[in-house]
C-alpha cells in the first residue's frame, strides 16, 4: 500500500505543479448537491427509464487505476488513506467533559465533488474529454444514451450537462467515479430501498449498500436518515457483510492506525465503524474497512443511532 500511496500522491503533485489548476470552490459541501429544478431524472434530459434499478453498479475492471483528481485540492493535501482502526477499540465511558467537546470543522472545500480524470486530460485542460471512462456504460444507461461503452461527442455533452448541474469539477464529460456516485445518490433519494435489499424491521436498521456506496437508516419502511454517500473498504480490507450491532460510540475517537481523528465513530464490527473523515470520500481507493462519511452526515447519524442498534451490510464496492 505504501508504494501505491506514494505513486498516487506523486501523480497529484505532478498534476498540481504542471498545470497550476484553479482551486476548487471554497464553500464546503456538508450536504448532497441540491437537485436542479431544470435537470432531474424525471426531466427530458434524464428520462424516467434511466432511473430504474436495472443498471449495473460495477465499473470496468481496473478502469480507475490511472486517474487523478481533475482539480487541485482546495488548500489541503488530497486524502488517499483514511483514519481507520485495524483492531477493536479500547472501550471506556467518555466523561461528560469529553463528550461536550465537538469535533473540529472540516476545511473549506473538503467535500467538493472533484472528478477523477486521466492525467492527460487534466494537464491539457480539455473542455470535453474524448476518453472512455471506467463508468461509461453505467453513465450512458443512466442518461438514456446509446449504451455502447465508447465515448462520443454526444455522450460528452450529456455528461457535462449533468456535471454542471451537480457542481462536479472539472465538468469535462468524463464518466468517472464521482459522476457515477452522484447518479447513484440522485436515483436513491426518493426510495433508497426500492430493490428491497435492506431488511425491513420494526426497529432501526442502518443500511450499508456497498454496490452503490450509499448508507441510510430505516425503521419499518420509513427512511429516518439519508441516503448519503459513503466510502467502504478497499480490496483486501472490505467492509464485512451481514448483520452487525452498534457496540460502542466515541464522538472524539482517534485512530490506532494513523493516530488521526475519527469523529463521531460508531463501531459495529471489530475495528469497523461509521465515522467522518476530513477529506474526500470519493477517492478511488477505499477505506481500511470503515464506513467513511462527510462530517455533517456523520454528525447527524450520531444523533439517529444509539448503542444496540442494528447494521446490515451487503453488496460489493466497485473495484473490489
Amino acid at each position: 500500500m505504501i508504494s501505491r500511496r506514494i505513486a498516487s500522491r506523486g501523480a497529484a503533485v505532478l498534476l498540481a505543479t504542471a498545470t497550476a489548476l484553479p482551486v476548487a470552490g471554497t464553500a464546503a459541501a456538508a450536504v448532497p448537491p441540491a437537485r436542479s429544478a431544470a435537470l432531474t431524472p424525471a426531466s427530458p434530459a434524464f428520462p424516467a427509464s434511466a432511473v430504474s434499478a436495472a443498471f449495473p453498479a460495477s465499473p470496468a475492471p481496473g478502469g480507475e487505476a490511472g486517474l487523478v483528481p481533475g482539480v487541485a485540492p482546495a488548500g489541503q493535501q488530497w486524502q488517499i488513506d483514511t483514519p481507520d482502526q485495524v483492531l477493536p477499540p479500547k472501550m471506556y465511558a467518555p466523561a461528560p467533559r469529553e463528550d461536550r467537546i465537538q469535533p473540529r470543522q472540516a476545511p473549506a472545500g473538503a467535500y467538493d465533488l472533484v472528478e477523477y480524470v486521466p492525467l492527460s486530460d487534466a494537464v491539457a485542460k480539455v473542455s470535453c474529454s474524448k476518453q472512455t471512462g471506467p463508468y461509461q456504460r453505467q453513465v450512458e444507461r443512466w442518461l438514456g444514451l446509446k449504451v455502447d461503452g465508447r465515448q462520443s461527442a454526444a455522450d460528452c455533452k450529456a455528461i457535462r450537462t449533468f456535471q454542471v448541474a451537480y457542481k462536479i469539477k472539472p465538468a469535462i464529460g468524463f464518466a468517472g467515479p464521482v459522476t457515477w456516485s452522484t447518479m447513484m445518490l440522485v436515483s436513491a433519494r426518493t426510495n433508497p430501498n426500492a430493490a428491497k435489499k435492506c431488511p425491513v424491521r420494526s426497529y432501526k436498521v442502518a443500511c450499508v449498500d456497498l454496490d452503490r456506496q450509499l448508507t441510510w437508516v430505516q425503521q419499518g419502511s420509513k427512511v429516518v436518515f439519508g441516503p448519503v454517500p459513503m466510502r467502504s473498504g478497499r480490496a483486501g480490507h472490505v467492509t464485512r457483510k451481514g448483520w452487525h450491532t452498534i457496540y460502542w460510540r466515541h464522538k472524539n475517537h482517534v485512530s490506532t492506525l494513523y493516530n488521526q481523528p475519527m469523529p463521531y465513530a460508531q463501531f459495529f464490527d471489530g475495528g469497523e465503524a461509521f465515522h467522518a473523515v476530513y477529506g474526500s470520500i470519493y477517492t478511488t481507493v477505499g477505506s481500511w474497512g470503515c464506513v467513511n462519511l462527510r462530517l455533517g452526515d456523520a454528525s447527524t447519524l450520531w444523533n439517529v443511532l444509539k448503542k444496540g442498534d442494528h447494521v446490515y451490510v451487503w453488496g460489493r464496492r466497485p473495484g473490489t
